[in-house]
């Protein structure tokens, strides 16, 4: 059974930082892309930034400049370094792998259970 836990959220004033981490545990043979996706209180679920097996790197036009995204493959561990963080940058920030299942021979989308990012004015 694969999970994928966050952690590294919590509440910033404006212009901080925070990392966020998220470690992939159990079947994980392969793990291909990683993200990181944020939603906040009635907006849809954005991606923020994604990271290849390759390590070529992805940003939402908001985000550039400001956050990087990188990896551990040793640790099946993805990280989201955020600076100057601005209150606009509050929401939910959910983790996301495609990761190798050897019944289906194929890479499978799994989620995190989410961490709260705070960013006060």
């Amino acid at each position: 059974q694969v999970q994928l836990v966050e952690s590294g959220g919590g509440l910033v004033q404006a212009g901080g930082s925070l990392r966020l981490s998220c470690a992939a545990s159990g079947s994980t043979r392969s793990i291909n892309a990683m993200r990181w996706y944020r939603q906040a209180p009635g907006k849809q679920r954005e991606l923020v930034a994604a990271i290849t097996s390759g390590e070529i790197t992805n940003y939402a036009d908001s985000v550039k400049g400001r956050f990087t995204i990188s990896r551990d493959n040793a640790k099946n561990t993805v990280y989201l370094q955020m600076n100057s963080l601005k209150p606009e940058d509050t929401a939910v920030y959910y983790c996301n792998a495609d990761i190798y299942r050897s019944d289906l021979n194929w890479y499978s989308a799994y989620w995190g259970q989410g961490t709260q990012v705070t960013v006060s004015s």
